[in-house]
């Protein structure tokens, strides 16, 4: 598999918007926060069958109490995330949804410049305010 980081967020983002489009038809019959527990028993079994059969599967005793207890809160804030994003899928058109979904990019970079000590540069910040924009812009459509 490549070590390249690029690649690996390209498909990201291809996912996700797949995600969306996906997503977008699925909530149209069923209540959003049943269908973001249907994608979440879906997520949590593919990603399992994935870590296992790449032999990834580690012994939980190797996690610090810390690392464990950040992953559980990263996973209440995806949880959160999906049940606010489905819902706005549900009544809202997906391509004004994920543009406004997009603007986790401008909090994570805030975030990691006052929470880690991240440095952007000049062209960081600029992206910053251009992503924001395009968001911006694309909800107000």
């Amino acid at each position: 598999m490549t070590d390249n980081w690029q690649f690996w967020a390209l498909l990201s983002a291809l996912f996700a918007a797949l995600t969306a489009i996906t997503a977008k038809i699925g909530v149209t019959e069923i209540n959003s926060n049943f269908a973001t527990f249907l994608r979440t028993g879906v997520v949590l079994l593919a990603s399992g069958l994935f870590a296992w059969s790449l032999g990834d599967i580690e012994p939980l005793s190797r996690i610090s109490p810390k690392g464990a207890g950040f992953l559980v809160l990263s996973g209440l804030m995806t949880g959160a995330s999906w049940v606010c994003y489905f819902r706005a899928l549900q009544i809202g058109k997906a391509s004004q949804v994920a543009p406004v979904d997009k603007l986790s990019v401008v909090f994570v970079a805030l975030l990691a410049a006052f929470l880690l000590g991240e440095e952007l540069s000049l062209m960081g910040w600029i992206g910053v305010g251009l992503i924001s924009t395009g968001a911006v812009l694309m909800a107000l459509a």
